[in-house]
């Protein structure tokens, strides 16, 4: 096994060892998405999305009423960004449009019912795929995991912070 290091030239912002962990880890990341995305089988309405418009849907499916701007923000995008991406799945039947009850300048969004139930079911399937990895795994690593997974959200916050 090749050291922190040597794995990486360093590329500024780091030491050469943090430079080589970030690698690691974003290909690390990279791959358990990847292949929980591909154990799981994208449902065929998703297929053709782009990873924008997916990210949005994934959104929409968490917080369903939200915004366009409060998509925006969350997604760090331009809200006519958000808004074109909206145009595009309403479009394709898979987001819907609602008037804001208090404000009717305000467009709340959700998922299409029948959408929503299969992204819930593909959200699903990729968790059970992942957990059920997990499981496999030995304890010591799992444990490693647990800690692990509460450092990766502090390092989000920390990347949220930084200056654009």
């Amino acid at each position: 096994m090749t050291s922190l290091a040597t794995t990486t030239p360093a590329l500024g912002g780091g030491d050469d060892r943090s430079t080589a962990l970030a690698d690691r880890l974003l290909g690390a990341l990279s791959l358990v998405r990847r292949n929980g995305r591909r154990l799981a089988a994208r449902p065929v309405e998703l297929a053709p999305l782009t990873g924008a418009q997916l990210e949005l849907v994934r959104l929409v499916r968490r917080r369903p009423g939200t915004s366009v701007a409060e998509a925006a923000a969350e997604l760090h995008l331009a809200a006519n960004t958000v808004s074109t991406l909206v145009g595009q799945l309403v479009e394709e039947g898979l987001v819907e449009r609602l008037t804001d009850a208090t404000d009717r300048r305000v467009a709340r969004l959700q998922l299409r019912p029948e959408i929503r139930r299969k992204v819930d079911a593909w959200r699903d399937r990729r968790m059970m795929k992942v957990a059920d990895a997990i499981s496999r795994l030995p304890a010591a690593d799992r444990r490693s995991l647990l800690r692990a997974a509460t450092v990766l959200e502090r390092l989000a916050g920390e990347l949220e912070e930084e200056p654009g």
